[in-house]
């Protein structure tokens, strides 16, 4: 916020008789950033060997002694904090006090995980954690451990709600009651916070606002990453879903569905409620295509709440944080195994098709076609420009599925054999990985190596036209039974074409039985995976 932002902000706080007449705003130090980074870098390396030094120290101390953690750890806590609390403090002794305090939450954590409960020893990491918030006034840091303490009470609500996993053989559903809990928790923290700023307590209100982002942003990122992957996005963090058994890999209750439609119907009404402009017939379809869609997906009710409520309060980094973890959920709505593919194209497909002839149909703000207007763009330029862009897609996805059919009519049928791969990877939901026969000298001649245009290997075909892979091209001259072939990028290494092959949902037994690849080759080694065959070349 600009310096002039806030003395408005102050003059008319004063006016309204918020604050005293002489209030004025603190003259805080102006550091520049470099300054800040080499002296925060210069302060945590002095601390580490500071800290290795007390760990040789006190090390047998605070493992085999039962009040060591205590005796060590409480010092450190209550030094750092005491140093943070100063508000003129340099930089240097600031970074100092900063590790001091993790490395002493860290040591009482050690004592209270292992002398008491696990719920317990999270609750009390929890208290400790809201005690330090409570003393300091930095707002940074503030957050960070507001989102810890998040952390350290989903973990007490996640070990008291273990029993329900033995019930509904899962651990998503423990995890879902506890990240709405979580949830509950920050709805709660705003409400105090609007009854202490009417009661004039504006320094705890500051408090909660600050760790209240830290914790809401911890509930985001816990339902998208309860919902599963998304779509490209979170496949590369797979075994983080399949340890947790998230959202799409079983049938849900039904009640969780429930839920979430409240949830997002609390949020329109919410939304409506303290935005005047938003009660309109094509707002109301809009909400009903979200209720509809939080139906199907137990997390974004929760994520389309705390949406509206940061929007309405102009929370708005809040707000564009829940609004990509809405996106990553319905992006993960493709990995519900227990839906058809069918299905769920068809829903996702009539969900935007009605969004967007809500749109169309939505009142136009006159300040933008007036402001096209002054910028030469009519409405009737607009719909040509979009007609031109959308004739231009169409002609290039056109003149490419054209050459696909020529290559395919007029290519050679060639059959490379494929190579059994990790069973593990074989099936991923509706795609079939493929492992071809490719000298290793050839794949690791390449690995790794980022070259201008794709490189070409040289094959030879038997009379059955089944192709064995002979060597990378160097242009030499070929033989009779030889050809070229190009490679394509798949994963940071070179393929055939592709490394996957795509059905419909329910033929897996069909295609688990190929042993060989049929592709089209052009005379200039362009090549296109048509299908798979079985062991006798049979089409399958």
């Amino acid at each position: 916020m600009s310096l002039d932002r806030l003395h408005s902000i102050l003059s008319q706080a004063i006016a309204a008789g918020v604050l005293p007449a002489d209030a004025m705003l603190e003259q805080g130090e102006n550091r520049p950033w470099p300054v800040v980074v080499l002296i925060a870098i210069g302060a945590w390396l002095a601390a580490i060997p500071l800290l290795i030094v007390t760990a040789l120290l006190m090390g047998d101390f605070v493992t085999h002694e039962v009040a060591g953690p205590y005796v060590v750890g409480a010092p450190l806590v209550l030094a750092a904090v005491c140093l943070l609390r100063k508000r003129h403090l340099a930089l240097f002794v600031e970074q100092l006090a900063i590790p001091t305090l993790l490395v002493g939450c860290g040591v009482l954590g050690f004592g209270f995980f292992e002398h008491w409960p696990s719920a317990a020893a999270s609750l009390a990491m929890a208290l400790l954690v809201i005690s330090i918030i409570w003393a300091i006034e930095k707002s940074w840091l503030r957050v960070l451990l507001g989102a810890t303490a998040a952390v350290f009470v989903g973990m007490a609500c996640w070990i008291a709600l273990h029993d329900w996993e033995s019930i509904y053989r899962t651990k998503s559903l423990s995890f879902w009651w506890t990240l709405h809990g979580l949830l509950l928790f920050w709805l709660f923290a705003l409400c105090l916070q609007r009854v202490l700023l009417h009661n004039g307590s504006a320094a705890i209100a500051a408090a909660i606002e600050a760790a209240s982002s830290g914790w809401v942003l911890v509930l985001i990122v816990g339902l998208a990453l309860w919902s599963g992957m998304t779509f490209l996005v979170g496949a590369s963090f797979g075994e983080l879903f399949r340890e947790l058994d998230v959202a799409h890999a079983v049938q849900n209750p039904s009640f969780l569905s429930i839920i979430s439609v409240l949830f997002a119907a609390a949020a329109a009404g919410y939304l409506a409620y303290f935005w005047a402009a938003l009660r309109q017939p094509w707002c109301c379809g809009v909400a009903l295509v979200l209720v509809g869609l939080a139906a199907l997906m137990p997390s974004l009710g929760a994520v389309l709440l705390v949406l509206a409520v940061a929007a309405a309060t102009t929370r708005w980094r809040i707000a564009s944080a829940a609004g990509l973890a809405a996106a990553w959920i319905i992006g993960a709505f493709y990995y519900q195994l227990n839906l058809s593919l069918a299905y769920k194209a068809l829903l996702l497909m009539s969900a935007g098709a009605v969004l967007g002839g809500l749109a169309w149909i939505a009142p136009r703000q006159q300040a933008t076609v007036a402001a096209a207007g002054r910028a030469g763009w009519t409405p009737q330029k607009l719909n040509v420009g979009i007609s031109a862009a959308l004739l231009s897609t169409l002609l290039v996805l056109n003149i490419g599925i054209w050459q696909k059919e020529q290559l395919i009519a007029k290519g050679e049928p060639v059959y490379v054999a494929l190579m059994p791969v990790d069973p593990r990877s074989l099936m991923q939901g509706d795609f079939m990985r493929l492992n071809y026969e490719i000298p290793n000298e050839i794949t690791e001649s390449l690995d790794g190596l980022l070259l201008k245009e794709r490189p070409y290997v040289v094959a030879k075909r038997d009379e059955k036209r089944i192709a064995t892979v002979l060597r990378l091209d160097k242009d030499l001259p070929l033989a009779a039974d030889e050809f070229r072939i190009q490679l394509s990028p798949q994963d940071g290494r070179w393929v055939l074409v592709s490394d996957a092959w795509f059905f419909k949902e329910g033929e897996a037994a069909r295609w688990s039985v190929a042993k060989y690849a049929e592709f089209r080759v052009d005379k200039n080694g362009k090549a296109l995976l048509l299908g798979l065959r079985g062991a006798n070349l049979q089409p399958l």
